[in-house]
């Protein structure tokens, strides 16, 4: 090791609240580009890779962002259902194949995503443990909500009651779990997935109690009205509707809804072809009330706003590393002019020439060093620490 090289790491040890003082400031404008652009090519990988797998996603007329958030990520929104005879209209058409969506439900504090197998199909999801769902009332976990809530298929899960005090509202249904899913990385780890018909339960649009005749008798006060064929019967709200659906009790389960009242979210749909998609697309947003967008370009979009956001913090990352080198120069030197008469005993003693000026060099390297690896430190560290996607779009 050089003199210069040990006399500035002694001068900087002994110093070493200045020292921490000018490896912080140096660091802080390297690492704010760096954080920033790592989290922004990460996001902007997983937001691409997602979307790119999903060709359309139809649902009610509305913002484009709050559909393909809700269809693709399960983010709760404003927008308008869309029903179940819909569905059965763009299906019908056998220009695509169409999962239907309903995400508007929550258990254990996970999303709670009704939908059909080929959704599963679709994402490359497979059954780590247990198996598929196949009825009412069952329910498959996602990865890391199976790990969070400390589930296994034979257990049980509860949804959770949107409106703790509203007597009115459906009670929570008590879910089977069947099956967990394999990790695969994506927001579909954090979700609960169901039959579409349990999503309705949670509604209150299909319920299961006994036979209509078998209540009556029982207790007649539950009746409320009778239509004069006598083959359609009203009950009172008092009547206790099935909590969970079991093997004795499945049967029961029925709906008095239209299918125009049978609630989606969105519709995920995959063409047959890029023709098919194209004419389907054209005739969906040709209606007043309904829209089928590209969740590719719905994302491009919304990382093109990101990025401006990212450009903004760059520039006040450059003016802040100006400002921080400005601070610095001043400090070595105000440092330079303390220390003249060191300087001066240096060269008494025999210093060579040039020795000085490698000595504020090897501090100055030294220093900037250190806040380069501290910035990559923090960097790794914000890579570690702050929330992935699926907890941003939670």
């Amino acid at each position: 090791m050089s003199a210069a090289l040990l006399l500035s790491l002694r001068r900087l040890r002994h110093d070493r609240l200045r020292t921490f003082v000018l490896v912080a400031c140096l660091a802080v404008p390297i690492f704010l580009p760096l954080c920033t652009g790592r989290l922004a090519r990460g996001y902007e990988r997983e937001l691409a890779e997602r979307a790119a797998e999903t060709p359309f996603v139809a649902g009610p007329k509305g913002s484009r962002f709050d559909l393909v958030l809700g269809a693709l990520w399960f983010r709760a929104n404003d927008l308008a259902p869309i029903p179940w005879s819909r569905f059965e209209e763009l299906a019908a058409t056998g220009e695509a194949l169409c999962i239907p969506v309903h995400a508007g439900f929550t258990a254990g504090g996970r999303p709670l995503v009704a939908t059909t197998r080929e959704y599963l199909e679709l994402r490359g999801l497979s059954v780590a443990r247990g198996g598929p769902v196949v009825g009412l009332g069952e329910a498959v976990l996602g990865a890391r909500a199976a790990d969070e809530l400390g589930l296994a298929p034979g257990d049980a899960l509860t949804s959770d009651p949107r409106e703790l005090y509203d007597i009115a509202r459906p009670a929570a249904l008590k879910l089977r779990v069947v099956g967990v899913l394999a990790p695969s990385g994506t927001r579909d780890d954090d979700a609960v997935f169901c039959d579409v018909k349990t999503a309705w339960i949670l509604a209150g649009l299909v319920h299961g109690h006994d036979d209509a005749d078998a209540i009556a008798e029982r207790d007649e006060a539950l009746v409320v009205g009778r239509s004069e064929a006598g083959d359609r019967v009203a009950f009172s709200g008092a009547l206790i509707e099935e909590s969970e659906v079991t093997p004795a009790n499945a049967a029961t389960f029925h709906h008095h809804a239209r299918d125009d009242e049978l609630p989606l979210t969105a519709v995920l749909v995959v063409p047959r072809d890029a023709k098919a998609g194209t004419l389907m697309r054209s005739r969906v947003n040709a209606t007043r009330e309904w829209q089928m967008v590209s969740p590719s370009e719905v994302v491009d979009e919304l990382l093109g706003l990101v990025l401006r956001v990212k450009r903004l913090i760059d520039t006040v990352s450059g003016v802040l590393a100006a400002s921080t080198l400005a601070m610095f120069a001043l400090v070595v030197w105000l440092s330079a002019r303390a220390r003249r008469a060191e300087m001066r005993t240096l060269e008494r003693i025999g210093a060579a020439r040039g020795f000085v000026a490698r000595l504020y060099a090897a501090e100055i390297a030294v220093v900037a060093l250190a806040a380069v690896v501290l910035a990559l430190a923090a960097t790794g560290a914000a890579g570690l620490l702050l929330p992935d996607l699926t907890g941003v779009m939670r």
